[in-house]
This record gives C-alpha cells, sequence and structure tokens, in this order.
C-alpha cells in the first residue's frame, strides 16, 4: 500500500478500473463523498462551504460533494471555473446531479465561509495558474479558512510538489487510492496539510500490473532483506565496516560515521586514520577498532583483507586527489562503498572519473555503491554527467543521476530522495527538522555502511538507513546533536524487530 504514483500512473490505474468493471461515474461518486466525509469531520452540520470546481474531473469530484454536503444538512455554495456547458464527460454529469445555484468562480467569498473545498485543479496541472483562478486562490490563501484539498491544492505539481504560480495551503488533502509525489516533496508537502489517501474502488494489485516503481519509504520496502541477528551467527558473519579518516581536524565526522555503522549491526567497524589523528581516535572510540592508514599502500593492506566488506568513505576525508584513489582503490578492491561529502566532492572536476570506476568496480553489480549527497554536492557532482537530465522535480533528478552514475543515489533533505540505477526511488517521509544539525549526514553514511556490511541490497540498505535516521532523530527530538543519533538506534531497532 506504499506505492507513489505520477499523475500519468493514476490514469493508467483509473483506466484499469474502467477496464475491470467500475465506471467513471462510480469512480468520481466514491472520490467526492470521501471529500464530504472529510469537510463533516471538521465542521458541523449548517456550516458553511464554498466549493470551488474546475473545469476538469477535480471540479466533477467538487460537484459530488456539494450534493452530499447539500444532504447532510450544510449550506453549499458552489462557484465554478468556467461555463457549465463547458464540462464534459464525467465531470459533467457530476455537474448535472448537483441541484443547486453554481456561480462564477470570480465572484467566490472564502472570507464569507467556514470551509472551503478546493477543486479547482487537480495533481495533473501542466501550467501556471493565472487570471481568475489566481486571483481567488490568493483570496483564499489570504482569508485564514480552513481549505480542504481535492487530490491536491490547486496549483500543486502532483509530480513534482512544486508551485505552479501560486497555490492556498489546506488543512487536509483528500487523494484518491495512492499518494503522488508532489504529496511528499516540498514545497508541496507542506501544502497539503494532513493528507488522507480514499479508496474509490481500484485494485491493489493495479500499481504492480502497470509498472510502479516508486514508493513511500516504509519498513516494509526494507524488512524482508534486513533483520535481526541468526541466533547461530557471529560478528564476522555481520560485516565489517572500514571508514576512511580524515586529518585531526575532522576526525569527529569518521568517529560518528563509526559509531553508527556499529550501532546499526555491522560485526566490526574499523577507522583507518593517518598516524597524527590515532590518538584522538583511540581516546574516544571503545568498542571500534583503529589502524593506522598514512596513505595508499596502508589503504591498499587494510582493504587486502576481505573481511573489510564495507567502505565509508567521505566525511571530513578532504578533498582532493588522495581522496579520489582511496574511493577507487576500494571499489577495485569490491568493497560495498558508500560515498558522502568530500568523496563526491573530490570528483566534482571530472564525475565521469566516478561513473566509470563504479561500473568497473570488483564483483559488478553485487558490490553496492551508495552516493549521499545534499542539495550542493548534488549539484557540483551532476552538473557535468553527459547523461544527466535536470529536472524541477527532485525524484526525477535523483532518479536521472542514479541511472547516470550506475549507483544508488539518496538525495537528502527534509524530503529524501532514494534513488536506484534501475529506476526503482522512494520518498523519505519520516525526517524531522531537529536533523538539520552538524554531523548528522556522517552518521547516516555510517548507517547506510552498517547495512552494506551486513550485506543488505544497496537500495534497501540506503531506505532502511534513510527511515533509521529519521525515526532516531525523532526519538531524541529537540536538543538533538548528531552524537545523541547513534544511541538512539537501539531503540529504533528493538521497535522495527519487534524485539
Amino acid at each position: 500500500m506504499n506505492e507513489i504514483l505520477t499523475t500519468g500512473e493514476m490514469g493508467q490505474a483509473d483506466a484499469a478500473a474502467i477496464a475491470a468493471g467500475t465506471s467513471g461515474p462510480t469512480l468520481m461518486e466514491r472520490a467526492g463523498r470521501a471529500v464530504a466525509d472529510v469537510v463533516a469531520r471538521r465542521r458541523q452540520v449548517g456550516s458553511r462551504v464554498l466549493i470551488m470546481c474546475g473545469p476538469g474531473n477535480n471540479g466533477g469530484d467538487g460537484f459530488v460533494a456539494a450534493r452530499v454536503l447539500a444532504m447532510r444538512g450544510y449550506a453549499v455554495r458552489v462557484h465554478l471555473l468556467g461555463a457549465l456547458n463547458g464540462l464534459r464527460g464525467d465531470a459533467a454529469a457530476a455537474a448535472a446531479s448537483w441541484d443547486g445555484d453554481t456561480r462564477d468562480l470570480a465572484d467566490a467569498a472564502p472570507a464569507e465561509a467556514d470551509i472551503v473545498v478546493d477543486a479547482i485543479f487537480g495533481a495533473g496541472l501542466s501550467r501556471d495558474v493565472d487570471g481568475v483562478a489566481a486571483d481567488v486562490i490568493a483570496r483564499v490563501a489570504a482569508s485564514g479558512v480552513p481549505v480542504v484539498a481535492v487530490d491536491v491544492p490547486s496549483g500543486v505539481d502532483g509530480d513534482s510538489g512544486q508551485v505552479r504560480g501560486i497555490a492556498a495551503p489546506a488543512v487536509e488533502t483528500v487523494t484518491f487510492f495512492r499518494l503522488k509525489p508532489g504529496h511528499l516533496l516540498y514545497p508541496g508537502r507542506a501544502l497539503c496539510g494532513r493528507v488522507r489517501v480514499a479508496d474509490i474502488g481500484i485494485a491493489d494489485d493495479v500499481p504492480a500490473r502497470i509498472g510502479v516503481r516508486t514508493w513511500r519509504n516504509e519498513p516494509a520496502l526494507f524488512r524482508g532483506v534486513f533483520g535481526p541477528p541468526a541466533e547461530t551467527g557471529h560478528k564476522y558473519g555481520r560485516g565489517h565496516a572500514l571508514v576512511l579518516s580524515g586529518g585531526i581536524e575532522g576526525g569527529g565526522a569518521a568517529r560518528l560515521a563509526a559509531r553508527a555503522a556499529l550501532r546499526a549491526g555491522a560485526g566490526l567497524v574499523t577507522v583507518a586514520a593517518p598516524a597524527d589523528v590515532l590518538p584522538a581516535h583511540a581516546a574516544a572510540l571503545d568498542a571500534v577498532m583503529v589502524r593506522r592508514c598514512d596513505g595508499p599502500a596502508d589503504w591498499q593492506a587494510l582493504l587486502a583483507d576481505r573481511r573489510r566488506n564495507a567502505v565509508v568513505a567521505g566525511p571530513a576525508a578532504g578533498v582532493g586527489a588522495s581522496t579520489r584513489e582511496a574511493v577507487a582503490a576500494a571499489l577495485a578492491a569490491g568493497a560495498h562503498c558508500v560515498l558522502d561529502a568530500d568523496a563526491l566532492t573530490s570528483f566534482a572536476d571530472d564525475p565521469t572519473a566516478l561513473r566509470d570506476l563504479v561500473a568497473h568496480r570488483a564483483g559488478g553489480a553485487r558490490q553496492g555503491v551508495v552516493l549521499t549527497p545534499h542539495d550542493g554536492e548534488f549539484g557540483k557532482l551532476v552538473r557535468a554527467l553527459p547523461d544527466y537530465s535536470d529536472s524541477s522535480s527532485k525524484l526525477d533528478r535523483a532518479r536521472s543521476a542514479a541511472a547516470a552514475l550506475g549507483a544508488v543515489v539518496v538525495l537528502k533533505g527534509p524530503d529524501t530522495v532514494i534513488a536506484g540505477p534501475g529506476g526503482t526511488a522512494a520518498i523519505n517521509a519520516n525526517g524531522t527538522p531537529w536533523l538539520a544539525t552538524a554531523g548528522s549526514g556522517d552518521v547516516l553514511a555510517g548507517l547506510v555502511g552498517a547495512l552494506l556490511a551486513q550485506s543488505v541490497p544497496a537500495f534497501e540498505a540506503a531506505c532502511a538507513a534513510v527511515w533509521l535516521h529519521g525515526e532516531a532523530g525523532t526519538a531524541v527530538g529537540p536538543g538533538l546533536i548528531a552524537e545523541d543519533l547513534p544511541g538512539a538506534i537501539p531503540g529504533v531497532l528493538k521497535a522495527l524487530f519487534g524485539a
């Protein structure tokens, strides 16, 4: 049930339901009734309801809601963008079932209503809102009257979450069958309020049949490949994560990643560090091992032990040739790799070199590679990739970068997107603003490394790590600093595993 449908895929889902015997008017009736139910939960009978309808099926849902609410005793006014005789198909039939007045949208007075239903434009809006619709939406936003949006707030692009011109924030949004990307991607996510997904009678197997490849990031995505250790297992069976440390100034980043990796289940964790940094690491770390790494020869020697099967490179590692060489050696050695921060910036001038290293890594696709950039690092890395296509959609950007680089890309932010090179993607929904603090990303890199060390496939490892990170951030809450996050992971895992 956690599939996310693009607007085009939602059209296919509607068509599949109709082909299976559910008529278009029936789907619209169910959608409109779901909207009416939400309004009824928020306002008592007799309340003044302003319903703003557009010229398409979204407006048709609004007309159904108007009829149902009027029958229940609400004082309903309907205002339409365009003329009644301009409606077509199911929307025209829905409008014909409404026996009250239908007024011009330009005359809508949201300040005189107790609640507004926004059914002007749906998730498939393909142009900026202007003219009368823009004027009325601005009045709605200024009125402060609570808004229930149908599918998405009018003006929000359902595929990207971007605002096309203008949009009024809703207190609740009613969408149908499954979420759309714009419900989870900002700024749309902030404008939708509480999102309710209404069942309108489309079969649950439809997403699989039409090839949906986007999901809301939840444990259902990774529970089948990530669980508690076996009763007869041992630490070597849980993998060994190797964290590359930079100089003394940024050594804390490597320690954060290492502690997170150990907390998330890696059987062993080693920090590889220059000699002058070893005392600081040794003084601060107990269960995490430290090993001297003063250059390529030492790094190669550490990688030669194949039990060190996952590498975390990037947190304060330093930007430059030495980090590039360390990444190249790890990929050539056949280790699973998490590349973050400085490891990504080190390839900003030649991202095709990173692409080629990933493509020719030892072990091929069996060896997972996960990149964890924030927006700034992402922009520097992808701008020169020949196969990358920019987009206003964060989901599309992450997908394009994953395909161009041949690796899983975790495009971080309040709406983190995880994309695999084959087109699978997930949008995270459990983040918290308390995670916006120094070192938080280093912890995330360590979590990914831990799961890769435990042989969780790269896409699922990235999804699980992002979800664990969000849950840990919520568990700590106000006052969170990055050092708190590893200690919160055991409680999150306990709840996840039902231990």
